[in-house]
């Protein structure tokens, strides 16, 4: 898993069926990668949740939140829709779990992401980074942590 002084590896993924957000565009911006298992999975689902009412907090220190795991563009888009989600879920796909391998959090017994938390500065540096238990919501402290020590 990447950690802290390593670049961000750049990465271009679909946010929604017709739409693709690439990471190097938001150079300038603190961004937040916030790598999960699986759509309507409980504890993503609260994990996911919990970031929605975070964002105002994100905003405060210039960060963009992305959700990525390997679900498709389109079940991203049904999860975001029914859980009023206001942040882009970023669906690492085709070729499957590409970026997740290229942070070192791909799962290759179970086909699917790690839990698994980066926070990259304006220059594309990862500052903090996690590994989560799978079963376990990280929460959002340790983002907000490393977002104040920027």
């Amino acid at each position: 898993m990447l950690q802290k002084n390593d670049v961000a590896p750049d990465f271009t993924l679909f946010a929604t069926p017709d739409q693709k957000i690439t990471l190097s565009e938001f150079k300038g911006k603190n961004v937040i990668l916030a790598f999960y298992p699986a759509d309507w999975s409980p504890v993503c689902s609260d994990q996911m949740a919990l970031y929605n009412e975070m964002l105002k907090y994100f905003k405060k220190y210039d960060a963009e939140i992305f959700g990525i795991s390997v679900d498709s563009k389109w079940c991203h888009m049904a999860f975001s829709q029914s859980r009023n989600l206001h942040f882009p879920l970023l669906s690492d796909f085709e070729a499957k779990g590409e970026t997740s391998k290229k942070y070192g959090v791909y799962n290759t017994e179970e086909g699917e992401c790690n839990r698994a938390l980066f926070v990259i500065d304006k220059n594309g540096i990862i500052q903090w980074s996690y590994l989560s238990p799978m079963a376990v919501n990280p929460g959002a402290d340790g983002i907000l942590e490393a977002l104040e020590k920027l």
